[in-house]
């Protein structure tokens, strides 16, 4: 297992054709800078009409450029990628005003600078933020369609091919990489990825072939026992030498950027996974937040509210709330309230239904075309309007606006330790499984992507999710 890199292949390798490149990258650049450059103008002309001053009209164009460069915001790490890139900007958009007043200082002891300044980075920055919006939103579209994906390599054993392979899947394909072929640490199992769909291309031995024969841009790693530092350091320098990125996969999934870190201990790069952060005081804005917006939710929604409740009574007998005992936060139990859609009597037959589960592979009861939701529920299931009273226990403080699905007491019963994590954190009126297809999850997807949930949990994620539940409603999938 040596990969061998010689002399003469540093000397062709350098005439690599620029069609491996990632071509999306040039483009991208070119548009982010003819945005930034435009967003300065306009700021520099709106200050020099309200204040009158050419020195910002004339600085801000290229100190923006220079202030973007600076902090990294074209960078291949930063591109697509979503909160890093606004991230980057809006520390270029703090620093501009503050380095370029120290400098005005230094020659006119005049502070009135950084107010124009300050007031100018603002309009940039506002527009340069929904520009690259727009450019990942449309970046993400052109993936899922195949195209301006980087071909990829992946080299390893079948059984962490095969865990990548799924993680990327259920993406649905909003992913950068479009994996060519697989280099086998073990051939001997070569045809259970055959059986995924993936080419089996070689052996380790074989990636320098490979990447020159494919055309492969990025090479991803996966855990062995056999890769130790030598072998990695070889692999590294053979995608060096074809003009690849080399990725290490590592062997622990599921884990959100911000809570990775390379600590260096003496010339060796440890990764640091910071623990997830649940403490009281830094969930304390969530719980504001969640409270408060619920509040207001049911003051806005208190008249439709009303008139589903009395659609309810009238469309079939029974309450017009259905009241069901489900576990909270640290086991706590809680009722929670949702709009009735099935028929008083639905509990006594269940058991008649068993064989109609089609969450069978869990602890979850769902079924399809259930005989024992109403008319009027059936609507409110496809629409998700039998959970607006769920507002009512956030606003109590049993539930959150977002997390992990309310579990009946009966399914925590049968949970293991690990699944018991699900109940570190509220649960959610909208959450990761919501949003991700919902009853339509295998039971192992749904506790995975709650899991996930807690251990990554921040303010930014509870927002996308937020954002994203407006769509899933409307789609409906897994309502029922």
């Amino acid at each position: 297992m040596t990969i061998e890199v010689t002399h003469e292949q540093l000397v062709v390798e350098r005439s690599i054709p620029d069609a491996r490149r990632r071509r999306w990258e040039r483009k991208y650049r070119i548009v982010l800078l003819a945005a930034d450059g435009l967003a300065a103008v306009a700021a520099a002309l709106t200050i020099h009409a309200v204040y009158g001053r050419w020195t910002v009209a004339l600085v801000l164009p290229p100190m923006w450029i220079v202030t973007m460069v600076a902090h990294r915001c074209y960078d291949r790490g930063a591109l697509g990628r979503g909160s890093e890139e606004y991230v980057r900007v809006l520390r270029g958009a703090v620093a501009l005003p503050a380095l370029a007043a120290c400098v005005h200082w230094l020659f006119t002891h005049d502070w009135g600078l950084l107010h124009d300044m300050i007031t100018a980075a603002v309009p940039a920055a506002a527009f340069a933020l929904p520009v690259r919006y727009a450019l990942r939103r449309r970046l993400y579209r052109r993936w899922a369609r195949g195209r301006d994906r980087s071909t990829t390599l992946l080299v390893g054993p079948s059984h962490s091919a095969a865990e990548l392979l799924a993680a990327l899947r259920r993406a649905g394909g909003v992913h950068e990489l479009q994996v060519a072929g697989v280099c086998l640490s073990d051939p001997e199992n070569a045809a259970g990825i055959r059986e995924l769909g993936l080419p089996v291309v070689g052996g380790v031995g074989d990636i320098d072939d490979v990447v020159r024969a494919l055309g492969v841009s990025t090479v991803v790693v996966l855990p062995a026992p056999e890769f130790d530092a030598s072998v990695l350091r070889r692999m590294s320098w053979t995608a060096a030498v074809q003009d690849v990125d080399f990725l290490l996969a590592p062997v622990l999934a599921d884990v959100s950027a911000p809570r990775l870190t390379v600590r260096p201990i003496n010339g060796v790069p440890l990764l640091r996974i910071q623990a997830p952060n649940l403490s009281p005081m830094s969930r304390l804005p969530k719980e504001l937040l969640d409270r408060s917006l619920a509040a207001a939710l049911l003051l806005f929604l208190a008249l439709p509210m009303l008139l589903i409740a009395l659609i309810v009574r009238l469309d079939s007998s029974g309450p017009a709330l259905f009241r069901q005992q489900r576990v909270g936060r640290y086991g706590d139990h809680f009722t929670m309230l949702k709009f009735r859609t099935m028929r008083p009597d639905s509990e006594d037959l269940r058991a008649e239904l068993e064989h109609l589960n089609q969450n069978s592979d869990g602890l979850l009861f769902k079924v399809k075309e259930d005989p024992r939701v109403t008319r009027v529920g059936s609507f409110l299931r496809r629409s998700s309007l039998d959970e607006l009273p769920q507002l009512i226990n956030v606003v109590k403080g049993h539930m959150s606006l977002v997390g992990p699905r309310p579990p009946l007491p009966d399914e925590v019963e049968e949970y293991t330790p690990e699944v018991k994590r699900r109940l570190l954190v509220k649960p959610g009126l909208t959450g990761l499984w919501q949003v991700s297809g919902r009853s339509d999850l295998p039971w192992d997807e749904a506790v995975r992507l709650d899991l996930g949930y807690v251990d990554n949990w921040s303010m930014s994620l509870d927002l996308v999710i937020l954002m994203r539940t407006g769509s899933a409603v409307v789609r409906g999938t897994g309502a029922y």
